[in-house]
């Protein structure tokens, strides 16, 4: 096999290592908790510590990553990951499970610019499609395999397993990168600690208002991000070396791209949070056996990414993107449709065109995305695109999260008890099971609610796709296979 492809497989290894670890925590949670006696205050900052942390540095990260070497970058994450997830397997108490979290945000965010960096550096227009079909449906797969993966070794062993098994993916990963892969990086620019520190206080402070938002809205942390994020747009505008590029929005292909996928990761934040729910407290399913309901999604990623990837090439990214789109809309029109007693068919159904949208649509976005930076902003214009999608998924946790309690809440009995007109899983605790039908019925109506918002957020995607994307297509490049040592 061609060494390009080696270097995939270490990317991808890279890649799985950070998806399956944020997926295989959520079925981790309640035994962890009772085995920590973590209280729900302790649970939020077990799973926020990372997404705090990681949301804040990727853009940091990502300029070290131009400016150091991306290799060099990725390894010293996969390195952190990796001893800050063994920590965690054996964390004492919630305090030293929330910093070894916080560490691994700080590993995350130096591995994930880096690998799709690399990827465009190392591949070549004419395979870089192909490329990163095989790379978004491995995301996929780690997505998809987290929950039921989480659930065996819960089963087999105990929670902190979670973690342990980032351990070896890591240190296979280390190794590959430094027997496979070439170093490479953009020309030396001067540090810009003023736009490191602007930066990662905006980003962490605008994901933790999303995160409160349920609760109401955080003011001291809006008025952070406000101030964070604006004086870093004006400070970047006027530096003579700007830690990240933003005239790279003046491109309508990078802006439209961008814009649109955190439309569509709004709707898909807030998936699995609302359908393994569903599939739990209505179908009645164990963790492992939500899990594998979403097969059917992991299937048609597989099965249309390597479609897209080739009509992509011939027919020009928006058409792809602006098609994938409407597809994936109609699978979230689908879900929108279940009740509580739809059963399984129609919810997989719904999965697997949604599948069959993201496959179609994710290796031409994603080549539209990276074709329009350039090579010595590789690092950081693959972070200042996954910034703007991470806050698209913290978004739609938080909205969708906020329109399924609220419709929930409404479409329960007022003489209910209150706490089981603020939760479904408390309803069914009570053991009434009249009660627990009503609660059924109140959830998949709430359910349906939150995902008709989504399907017209994605319809929202598709439209600005086509309206402010350039649909004309560049020629291929000759392979940047270059090393620098």
């Amino acid at each position: 096999m061609n060494r390009r492809w080696w270097i995939l497989v270490v990317l991808c290894l890279s890649t799985l290592v950070l998806v399956v670890d944020n997926m295989v925590l959520t079925v981790a949670v309640p035994p962890l908790a009772a085995d920590l006696g973590a209280d729900a205050q302790d649970l939020q900052w077990i799973l926020d510590s990372y997404i705090l942390v990681f949301a804040g540095l990727l853009l940091t990260a990502g300029s070290l990553s131009d400016r150091y070497g991306r290799r060099r970058v990725m390894i010293i994450g996969l390195a952190l990951f990796g001893a800050a997830s063994l920590l965690a397997a054996y964390a004492a108490d919630p305090a030293q499970l929330v910093a070894a979290r916080a560490a691994m945000g700080v590993g995350g965010a130096l591995i994930m610019p880096s690998t799709l960096s690399i990827l465009i550096t190392v591949f070549d227009e004419a395979e870089r499609r192909k490329a990163m079909a095989v790379w978004s449906a491995v995301a996929m797969i780690g997505m998809i395999g987290g929950p039921v993966l989480g659930g065996a070794l819960i089963a087999w062993f105990w929670w902190g397993a979670v973690f342990l098994i980032n351990v070896p993916v890591a240190l296979l990963a280390i190794v590959a990168s430094l027997l496979l892969m070439p170093e490479s990086k953009g020309p030396w620019t001067k540090p810009d600690p003023l736009g490191v520190i602007l930066s990662a206080t905006g980003m962490s402070a605008l994901v933790w208002t999303i995160i409160e938002l349920p609760n109401g809205v955080n003011w001291p942390a809006l008025a952070l991000t406000v101030l964070s994020l604006a004086g870093f747009v004006i400070w970047e505008l006027r530096t003579p070396h700007p830690m990240v590029p933003l005239a790279l929005f003046r491109d309508r292909t990078f802006s439209g791209g961008s814009f649109s996928l955190t439309l569509v990761q709004i709707g898909n934040g807030g998936l699995l949070l609302v359908l393994t729910q569903y599939l739990q407290y209505v179908l009645g399913y164990t963790p492992t056996a939500a899990g594998l309901a979403f097969l059917p999604m992991a299937v048609a990623s597989l099965l249309f990414n390597g479609l897209g990837a080739s009509l992509g090439a011939r027919l020009g990214n928006r058409p792809m993107i602006v098609t994938g789109l409407l597809v994936c809309a109609a699978g979230f029109g689908l879900l929108a449709m279940v009740s509580s007693g739809s059963g399984i068919l129609l919810t997989g159904t719904a999965l697997f065109v949604m599948g069959a949208g993201g496959g179609l649509a994710m290796p031409a976005a994603i080549a539209a995305l990276m074709g329009t930076i350039p090579p010595e902003h590789a690092g950081v214009g693959s972070a200042l695109n996954d910034t703007i999608q991470q806050a698209g998924a913290a978004l739609g946790v938080a909205v969708l999260g906020s329109v399924l309690a609220g419709a929930y809440t409404r479409g329960m009995p007022s003489g209910a008890p209150e706490a089981a007109r603020r939760s479904i899983g408390d309803a069914l605790a009570l053991g009434d099971a009249g009660l627990a039908q009503v609660a059924r019925e109140a959830f998949t109506s709430a359910m349906s609610a939150a995902f008709a918002i989504s399907a017209a957020g994605v319809v929202a995607a598709a439209v600005l796709a086509l309206v402010v994307m350039r649909g004309e297509r560049k020629p291929a490049q000759e392979p940047s296979l270059t090393a620098t040592h």
